[in-house]
């Protein structure tokens, strides 16, 4: 049985509340999800891989026997998965007291998927988008009710452009200094995702105002996980021999957790955390403008409305 010992600081028992998570298979996913059964909670995990999911579910079992621990299957990258798990979810589940969008990737070259989206906005900025959409409403009518999304520091050297949302122009015109700074286009255009999932929780948090339905985010720190082990190319390298100097997945997932359970955090809303605290992110995660456009692209790229 997975080990609690990480996270006991918090006492916060989730007994009968229903947990909604992506990218829970492995690394600090795998890692919440296992302590949140372990509290009392039941997990309904959405996974792309069936043996790694169905692994995953015998661990929640082994956690909590006498939880009806799921898995739903969907790969998030494309719209149409996006959009029927949501609903599968919405028929599965009669209340939905913490969403955790966890799910995203790295790509070491531009990827665009059956929607005409770059592969990296799509998985780890649109899956977010779409699901908790299509969650939203299941969402209030279980308030008190908690969104929690995975972002990272990477956005801080991030600048979003709306003019390339699908970053052509940002794999095709990476310059040799960018390459020194960011390591090359796929962390550009990972930072630029991790950008959105803070601006789309900031609007979010707006627009769940008066719900009782609250939205944070959180930078985990670097975590030796699965995380790039497909990216290919230098990527994979080099965060191969990062890993060796990361922190464990427990130690990555211990703000993931403490915003789903901590009554702390209760009336908290469209902030960003990092150990448990609440930090600033850079001044372009500030823009309010920036997240009100974000949301309203992604409307139409979804073809979802409010």
């Amino acid at each position: 049985m997975p080990a609690n010992d990480a996270f006991a600081p918090i006492h916060q028992d989730m007994k009968d509340k229903v947990v909604v998570i992506t990218g829970a298979t492995s690394g600090i996913g795998q890692v919440a999800a296992e302590n949140l059964a372990l509290r009392g909670a039941r997990i309904v995990q959405v996974a792309r891989d069936r043996a790694r999911g169905e692994a995953a579910l015998q661990r929640l079992r082994e956690c909590s026997p006498n939880r009806a621990h799921t898995v739903h299957y969907a790969e998030l990258s494309r719209l149409r998965e996006m959009k029927r798990v949501a609903s599968e979810i919405v028929a599965a589940e009669s209340r939905i007291d913490v969403l955790i969008n966890n799910a995203g990737a790295i790509f070491s070259h531009r990827q665009i998927t059956e929607d005409g989206l770059e592969m990296t906005f799509a998985l780890n900025h649109m899956s977010y988008f779409v699901l908790t959409q299509g969650l939203r409403q299941r969402l209030i009518a279980s308030t008190p009710a908690r969104v929690v999304s995975t972002a990272s520091d990477a956005h801080e050297s991030a600048i979003l452009d709306f003019d390339d949302l699908q970053s052509e122009k940002a794999y095709a015109e990476t310059s040799l200094q960018e390459w020194a700074r960011f390591g090359g286009p796929g962390f550009k255009v990972y930072g630029r995702s991790k950008l959105c999932n803070i601006l789309f929780t900031d609007e979010l948090s707006r627009r769940l105002a008066g719900t009782g339905v609250t939205a944070n985010c959180m930078h985990p720190g670097f975590v030796a996980t699965r995380f790039a082990d497909h990216a290919g190319g230098l990527i994979s390298f080099g965060v191969r021999i990062a890993k060796r100097f990361a922190l464990s997945p427990k130690e990555g997932a211990e703000t993931l957790v403490y915003l789903a359970v901590s009554p702390e955090v209760a009336g908290e809303t469209g902030k960003y955390f990092y150990k448990c605290r609440p930090v600033s992110p850079s001044q372009e995660a500030q823009d309010r403008d920036a997240a009100q456009h974000l949301w309203e692209e992604s409307e139409k790229l979804a073809h979802v409305r409010d």
